[in-house]
């Protein structure tokens, strides 16, 4: 596992507007630095020594436990830690009967329990060093830390997250298994801000999220979070106050509605056009603006209407028609039979 470069705000932001290609580029071991705090997966079971403790002591203490440091406390308190290179210099020199106190380590670098694992991966990072003790609030030994115990809780906290998924898939796949109607639909609501760049790509993710969880194959989850991410992008960029989406899930079709009450678009059809775009220059120098967002919509839907009016609003409605193996919920099998 490579070492997380984390201050602040990560570098490669830094300046820049989290646009959903930008967020897309955090990966979820990064986002979970941000989550877990130290003492979650930090080893408290503490194999410690007193400074007049022999290195004969260490050396044998280190074999047995299969550890690569040992804590030094003196009435309790965190003194000093004698690590696999001080043994080593131990050895070297042939005085395993030394005292602990001849060749630990004094100068510590610690830890705050409560912090999250990205002041650890900071601290590991910069320092080199392969174990960090911890202490709690009132500056006690409260446990140590290495980069195998920050990797074992990034798996853990991913297994967990798996677990979980696998439950909501299960649940939200059988949605419309057991309900009787003439027309079953599960509708999503989402309002878009304007300017909400920091937020842009939510909408298209989540939905994407709860496609997947309904059993859409990948393909189909892909084209209705590109198509929801362009109208998005289009109500943060282009309204005077944003506007809603809705999405429509129905077990044969996904219907996706996206309007706001304004400026309007002069000419629709010169709005198709790859290219077109009214984007100011700050816009643009954001990177957005490109002019290729309805045309986008159009070739990841099967049917799109855009309507609007100057100074009253626009309306764009999608639609995508599912096929045979694009069930969603079940709903489409439970039909045909």
């Amino acid at each position: 596992m490579r070492d997380l470069d984390f201050n602040d705000q990560p570098p490669r932001f830094k300046g820049k507007v989290i646009t959903d290609q930008l967020a897309g580029s955090i990966t979820r071991v990064e986002e979970l630095a941000y989550i877990i705090r130290i003492e979650e997966v930090m080893t408290k079971k503490l194999i410690t020594v007193p400074p007049d403790a022999s290195m004969q002591l260490v050396a044998e203490l280190m074999r047995v436990k299969h550890i690569s440091g040992v804590l030094v406390t003196k009435d309790e308190a965190l003194v000093g830690l004698v690590s696999t290179e001080d043994l080593i210099k131990c050895l070297i020199n042939g005085e395993l009967s030394a005292p602990v106190s001849q060749y630990m380590s004094t100068e510590l670098v610690t830890l705050n329990s409560f912090d999250f694992l990205t002041e650890a991966l900071k601290t590991f990072a910069r320092t080199g060093l392969g174990r960090l003790p911890v202490l709690d609030e009132q500056k006690k030994l409260a446990g140590i830390i290495t980069k195998g115990d920050v990797t074992y809780g990034f798996l853990k906290a991913l297994e967990h997250d798996y677990h979980e998924e696998e439950v909501r898939r299960y649940r939200a796949s059988h949605l419309f298994e057991d309900i009787e109607s003439d027309r079953t639909s599960l509708i999503l609501r989402y309002v878009i801000k304007h300017y909400d760049f920091m937020h842009g790509g939510a909408a298209s993710s989540n939905i994407k999220k709860a496609l997947l969880r309904l059993g859409a194959n990948p393909q189909l989850a892909r084209r209705v979070g590109i198509a929801v991410y362009e109208a998005e992008m289009n109500l943060i960029i282009h309204t005077d106050h944003g506007g809603s989406i809705h999405v429509e899930i129905e077990p044969h079709q996904i219907s996706i509605y996206a309007w706001d009450d304004g400026p309007g678009i002069a000419d629709t059809e010169e709005a198709m056009k790859p290219g077109y775009s009214t984007a100011s220059e700050e816009i643009r120098e954001l990177g957005f603006g490109a002019g290729m967002g309805l045309y986008n919509i159009s070739r990841c839907v099967d049917e799109m209407k855009l309507e609007s009016e100057l100074g009253k609003g626009t309306q764009l409605t999608m639609k995508v028609f599912l096929k045979e193996d694009e069930t969603v919920g079940e709903g489409y099998q439970s039909e045909k039979e």
